[in-house]
């Protein structure tokens, strides 16, 4: 809950079909202000299908989202991003021939930032996460995992961002950068209370980083709770283990 007693952000049964496919059936679930939640599930569950709903990337055939007590279903991407939600993509969305320090520029640029303010902002943010080295670089140059990096913490870069929504950070990316992403998140939780809603299969990563989990199985909600709690539960054990 936040100080007005509502849920930071608050799913209620989300309905989201593509033709005869239900790939979210009556989702529910609520998300602290200041948590780090992991959102789990076998490949299939529905688990991506669900962050384009609450960023307006899809538009849910029944159910609502409320965000900060302020609904948002319905809105398009871009005012959603305006309300202080950014998301990431698990293959890195960047702009492939602009330069490394360019593509950290745009947000800041979108919300009417001075040059300025925002090159010392991205900046920081580059030596922080190792790519100041890489700043003039083009990002079609850099490898996945650098380009995972940059579309990270170029979603920083939103002064008002409240909401993280990622979807795979790790996948893929070598154990350095892993490193790097972690300790991005536990700094912007810890020093700017951002929340983190999390998509992984890396279940050590997710058992360490996040207070609670909400595991997903053909498209329904089937367990939350820490991830001791849910990996005893026989759904969830079904459910990853075809049972």
């Amino acid at each position: 809950m936040n100080d007005n007693g509502y849920p930071f952000l608050d799913v209620q049964k989300v309905v989201k079909k593509f033709g005869g496919l239900v790939a979210n059936n009556n989702v529910s679930l609520q998300v602290k202000k200041g948590e780090i939640r992991g959102l789990i599930g076998p490949n299939g569950s529905g688990k991506t299908t669900l962050i384009n709903v609450i960023t307006g990337i899809y538009e849910p055939e029944a159910g609502h989202i409320y965000y900060a007590g302020k609904r948002i279903d319905g809105l398009q991407p871009d005012v959603i991003a305006s309300l202080g939600i950014m998301r990431t993509f698990q293959v890195a969305r960047v702009f492939r021939d602009m330069t490394v320090l360019e593509n950290m520029l745009i947000p800041a640029f979108c919300q009417g930032q001075s040059r300025k303010a925002a090159v010392e902002r991205a900046e920081e943010l580059l030596e922080f996460a190792l790519l100041t080295r890489l700043k003039d670089k083009l990002a079609k140059s850099l490898s996945g995992g650098q380009n995972m990096l940059l579309q990270i913490v170029r979603g920083f870069m939103n002064r008002d961002l409240q909401l993280y929504v990622m979807d795979e950070p790790f996948a893929g990316v070598h154990q350095s950068i892993k490193g790097i992403i972690l300790k991005s998140i536990r700094m912007m939780n810890e020093k700017n209370g951002t929340t983190f809603l999390i998509i992984s299969h890396e279940m050590p990563t997710v058992s360490t980083l996040c207070d609670k989990v909400t595991v997903l199985a053909k498209g329904e909600l089937i367990a939350e709770g820490t991830m001791e709690q849910v990996a005893n539960e026989p759904q969830v054990i079904d459910a990853y283990l075809g049972g």
